[in-house]
């Protein structure tokens, strides 16, 4: 079975979901990780830590890798809020086998990476595969897989090669579906013989939202009122873009059908009404009209069944209040944005976290679920000290909460077979630099060193009681190269 994956609901906030009284009175009992039943997890259930390539990788220019349009971006003062860039991140390009041992010692079987575009095509497709990109995404799965552990490849985490962005403006231009189907049968072929997980884009809406409508993700491109940039028209560009990268989705899924799923029998998915039903949700097409792009019949059909699984980026919820028409009142954790609807992650004073499995089941007919990315995240204090990041019981709390939560959707019904924390290492969290950590490890970000954090042992322990499947060794290891 192809799993084709499109991810759109990143909910990001520091938050912490609810925790029943039980889970929150003493250290000792996350310690030990006994929060759930063990039957509610299914069988093969997926534990795992998720990562991206910019955030991690860093050796930005190492062994032929191009430039990717964050490479760029960061470099330009004032767009990273201590100054900070990812040319070294956490070095995973030159530590990825002192991860995987952190993740051996986790005991997750499966671990999720994206693969960094410009390390594979510095040009896009007007130039040659570096073959020692290819090598390296190589020896990180055969690394994995020794391990026990499954990869779950996403082909781009919001980064693409500058090359493309100074030839025809990415994703504005029809140009880009062809220049991400060159990219994504390359990566198929490379690698298809052991991924059986393929996902194609990480946070679509997030991606045209930040770069095309409010600025403050590359290409940097707005209008006012939503942001202040040189160039862009955040009226129109964000779906301009989105409908670009959901055909540049379609066309993905068409060539692993087409070409690789009989050999391979893996999985893929993406953003969800055109994906399931081949359309935008009516609310959009009524709110929009004519500025929403239009699919022709063929691209429809194309689209229809285009995915396996939904994989949802969950930190947190918010009930959602009309202002079109009606006077929203601010409130306690109640904030309004573009003037048009005021959000908050409470109704009557009680907070939501469950719902969102309940409504995403309902919504596509109980399509399989992986929670792809979940975590929680501190800010760096000035007067901090490491230990006080190592005792992170409030992390600990969170996850204890977010999988009671979801152990009671699984027992409901709901089809959920993966769950993935964000994020094994404290990393580049993109406009915030390294401000922000969300680890399950320390990270020195001077020296690189990984330390565990208390949560890195709760998530061990629970996964010890919860997740009694391990990922078994594929039958065969990379014993061949492609050569371009």
């Amino acid at each position: 079975m192809l799993r084709i994956l499109f991810f759109a609901f990143q909910m990001f906030v520091l938050l912490p979901l609810p925790v029943s009284p039980e889970l929150l009175t003493l250290k000792q009992s996350l310690g030990n990780g006994n929060n759930n039943n063990p039957s509610s997890f299914p069988p093969n259930f997926l534990f795992g830590t998720a990562s991206s390539a910019y955030q991690y990788e860093g050796g930005y220019l190492s062994d032929g890798k191009g430039l990717n349009n964050w490479d760029v971006y960061t470099h330009r003062p004032g767009k990273v809020i201590d100054g900070s860039n990812g040319d070294v991140a956490v070095d995973h390009y030159h530590r990825y086998l002192e991860d995987i041992d952190l993740m051996e010692s986790l005991g997750v079987n499966s671990y999720r990476f994206s693969i960094s575009w410009a390390r594979i095509l510095p040009k896009g497709r007007f130039g040659n595969v570096n073959v020692a990109g290819i090598d390296f995404y190589n020896n990180l799965i055969d690394a994995l897989l020794l391990r026990g552990i499954k990869p779950f490849v996403t082909l781009t985490h919001i980064d693409l090669p500058q090359e493309i962005e100074d030839r025809y403006g990415s994703w504005l231009s029809p140009e880009s579906q062809l220049d991400f189907a060159y990219f994504a049968d390359i990566c198929f072929k490379s690698f298809g013989d052991r991924v059986k997980y393929w996902v194609t884009f990480n946070e679509p809406n997030f991606q045209v939202k930040f770069g095309y409508r409010e600025g403050n993700f590359p290409p940097s491109r707005c209008s006012f009122p939503f942001g202040n940039c040189t160039n862009g028209d955040s009226e129109k560009e964000p779906f301009i873009a989105a409908h670009n990268i959901i055909l540049s989705h379609a066309a993905a899924v068409h060539i692993y059908r087409s070409k690789y799923q009989e050999a391979a029998l893996e999985s893929l998915s993406m953003q969800h009404d055109p994906i399931v039903f081949g359309r935008y949700p009516p609310e959009m097409q009524s709110t929009l009209g004519s500025i929403l792009p239009e699919f022709s019949k063929t691209e429809k059909e194309m689209l229809k069944k285009g995915l396996d699984f939904i994989g949802i980026n969950h930190y947190s919820s918010y009930y959602v209040q009309d202002c079109m028409f009606t006077a929203c009142e601010p409130g306690t954790g109640t904030s309004k944005t573009e003037g048009l609807w005021a959000q908050s992650y409470q109704k009557n004073g009680i907070p939501i976290g469950e719902p969102i499995i309940t409504d995403v089941k309902k919504r596509f007919k109980n399509t399989p679920m992986i929670i792809t990315e979940n975590g929680y995240g501190e800010v760096t204090k000035a007067n901090s000290t490491i230990e006080d990041s190592l005792q992170d019981v409030n992390r600990a709390k969170y996850m204890a909460g977010y999988l009671d939560s979801l152990s009671t959707a699984i027992r409901k019904g709901a089809d959920v077979r993966g769950y993935f924390a964000w994020s094994l290492l404290d990393n580049f969290e993109w406009e915030y630099g390294f401000t922000r950590r969300f680890g399950l490890h320390h990270v020195d970000f001077k020296t690189l060193k990984r330390t565990p954090k208390f949560s890195a042992t709760w998530y061990k322990n629970f996964i010890a009681e919860h997740g009694k499947v391990k990922y078994q060794t594929a039958d065969h290891l990379h014993k061949r190269s492609y050569y371009y």
